[in-house]
């Protein structure tokens, strides 16, 4: 027979504590990389730019460099604006893959964002005209953000190293 004391009571067993303690688990996971990410943007704001990796629908890559970067509202997610060459924009039509590499030559340190951009905004568009450089090949007309959500995040150095998570 149940005590009347016990009624209404949570039950607590072996599946509700290890459910509690998945949760932290998860939750500091997440506090780690913010953590994380938040030393990415400071060592990319030091070095001045990044590298961003797309790849075609055939896997044929393609590398742009960018000279902002931030975090965003989102969790685990950043936002890297420049005047991407519209074949970056192109590769994110059909594989939203993205690697996004900061490192810093000197120090020999830094990372590589592994995950997916979510979206592609304008942020600027210019005329196109200028007085000069008609016969010239065309440059990049539309600043654009991706916004890219990180799955994985290794260190990126020139020395030996592996491709473990941090």
């Amino acid at each position: 027979m149940v005590s009347d004391r016990y009624k209404g009571s949570e039950e607590v067993g072996p599946d509700n504590n290890q459910e509690a303690g998945s949760e932290r688990l998860m939750r500091l996971g997440r506090e780690m990389k913010v953590e994380r990410l938040k030393k990415v943007v400071t060592l990319a704001k030091k070095v001045g730019h990044v590298f961003v990796a797309t790849a075609d629908a055939t896997g044929l890559p393609h590398v742009a460099a960018a000279g902002r970067i931030r975090l965003t509202p989102e969790e685990g997610r950043i936002a890297v604006e420049a005047w991407f060459y519209p074949g970056t924009v192109a590769n994110l039509q059909l594989n939203q893959n993205t690697s996004v590499v900061v490192w810093d030559p000197n120090g020999d340190n830094g990372y590589q964002l592994l995950g997916e951009t979510e979206k592609v905004e304008d942020t600027a568009i210019m005329n196109g005209y200028a007085p000069g450089l008609e016969d010239k090949p065309a440059l990049p007309q539309v600043e654009r953000r991706l916004l890219i959500r990180v799955d994985k995040i290794i260190g990126f150095k020139h020395s030996p190293h592996t491709d473990e998570e941090e």
